[in-house]
């Protein structure tokens, strides 16, 4: 089955380009599009997407807000990529402590461009580059370091979170640690929970806004 994909952007060119360059692609299949947030819960309930490719920036309803629309309201909802035109963009860190799953600049090359839809579609690993890695650091707070001392991790657990934070996969993961990938598995969920995350983009999150993890 192919992967499924809802564009929404105010610009027609650039939803134009995005469609262009995913539906070359023969395992993902663009099933519409919106020009603003506050389209996007009607659409989902009607095309089901596996993952909504989402402006930051739109006049009626911004991403951030549709994000959080989303997750309200919509029984298993997508996955959300974030596109904006700035990597250091405000907009897109609080885009994903919303609840995206990923961040895409518009200006990427097209395999970039589908790299990071499947990517999401897998939810196996991250899109977290450097720049919105410091703005997390900058978010980072006394309650966050708190929660994070709470969480009390175990060693291996630990080590999990901060090869998630590198952007790697549950197989890289497992490579790395020498361990079985459904073992992988068992430790991110783990940590999810404890973290109280509701995938692994807010779990990163609180490792840098705690100081768990550096930038770099």
């Amino acid at each position: 089955m192919p992967v499924t994909v809802l564009l929404v952007d105010d610009e027609p060119l650039v939803r134009a380009g995005l469609r262009a360059v995913l539906e070359a692609q023969p395992d993902i299949e663009v099933v519409g599009e919106a020009a603003d947030g506050a389209a996007v819960i009607p659409l989902l309930r009607r095309l089901r997407p596996d993952v909504v490719a989402m402006d930051v920036r739109m006049p009626l309803m911004d991403g951030i807000e549709a994000t959080r629309v989303v997750l309200r309201t919509v029984p298993d909802p997508p996955k959300i990529l974030v596109v904006t035109t700035f990597e250091n963009d405000e907009y897109v860190y609080e885009a994903l402590r919303a609840g995206a799953d990923g961040f895409l600049l518009k200006r990427a090359r097209p395999a970039e461009i589908v790299h990071a839809v499947r990517l999401v579609a897998e939810g196996e690993s991250l899109l977290f580059p450097a720049a919105v890695r410091q703005l997390a650091v900058e978010y980072g707070t006394s309650k966050a370091k708190a929660a994070m001392e709470r969480a009390a991790l175990t060693e291996r657990e630990e080590a999990v979170l901060r090869l998630m934070a590198r952007g790697l996969s549950n197989a890289e993961i497992a490579a790395k640690l020498v361990v079985g990938v459904e073992t992988v598995k068992t430790h991110v969920s783990a940590v999810l929970a404890k973290l109280g995350a509701r995938d692994r983009t807010q779990a990163v999150i609180a490792a840098y806004e705690s100081g768990f993890v550096a930038p770099g």
